[in-house]
């Protein structure tokens, strides 16, 4: 893997970017219109990311990484998507998104409902139970004690051990917890969600809620 994707440039796409820069990927960046519409803010704020429409940025990238607003992933053109291994690092928050019926009764996923709508990508969960600026503090070299896990969920393993050798180059160890639906486990208002948590706390957590693989 050499380069990644990455849509959304808000916080947590550009710490998401700065991460992958650090971790020694190339990384494009794309916001929802023309390249250079965000080309100053790239400058200055993921200096090293590589500015371009999201049709370019996805082309060429090994891995694409979902940083929009939850509400706005349907405006993403999912034909773009189409084989690629894709992270959804989105979460549905109700001040951002708006009120939903669908989202506080339904037992199914956010990941779930984006994977309806990417419907031809390779869709895995995972930078979600994270803070955005954890992502910069609490990195760390494998094979430190407790180092921070973050767990991985998908219905495609060969995309989800991709995932996580990203994962681990982010920083943190990856644990993968099982099919897309076991990512319930780590949305918000879950305990593992922004949890600092080792490997050994997070396989806990998921085996009491039976989902780990």
């Amino acid at each position: 893997m050499k380069t990644i994707a990455v849509l959304g440039v808000g916080r947590v796409g550009s710490a998401v970017a700065r991460s992958a820069l650090r971790a020694g990927f190339d990384v494009h960046v794309a916001g929802s219109g023309p390249a250079e519409d965000i080309a100053l803010l790239s400058e200055i704020v993921i200096p090293g990311a590589i500015p371009m429409t999201a049709a370019d940025a996805v082309a060429a990238a090994d891995i694409v990484i979902l940083a929009v607003p939850f509400h706005k992933h349907r405006s993403i053109d999912a034909s773009l998507l189409a084989g690629k291994v894709v992270v959804d690092a989105m979460n549905w928050w109700a001040p951002v998104d708006g009120e939903s019926d669908i989202y506080d009764i339904d037992e199914t996923g956010t990941s779930e409902i984006v994977a309806c709508h990417f419907a031809d990508a390779r869709l895995v969960k995972a930078l979600n139970h994270i803070g955005y600026h954890e992502l910069e503090e609490d990195w760390s070299e494998s094979g430190v004690p407790d180092r921070r896990a973050l767990a991985v969920a998908s219905d495609d393993e060969a995309a989800a051990q991709q995932v996580m050798a990203m994962v681990d180059r982010f920083g943190f160890d990856p644990l993968y917890s099982g099919p897309l639906h076991t990512g319930r486990a780590f949305g918000p208002g879950a305990h593992i969600f922004n949890s600092t948590l080792t490997t050994n706390e997070l396989q806990t957590e998921l085996l009491s809620h039976q989902l780990v693989s």
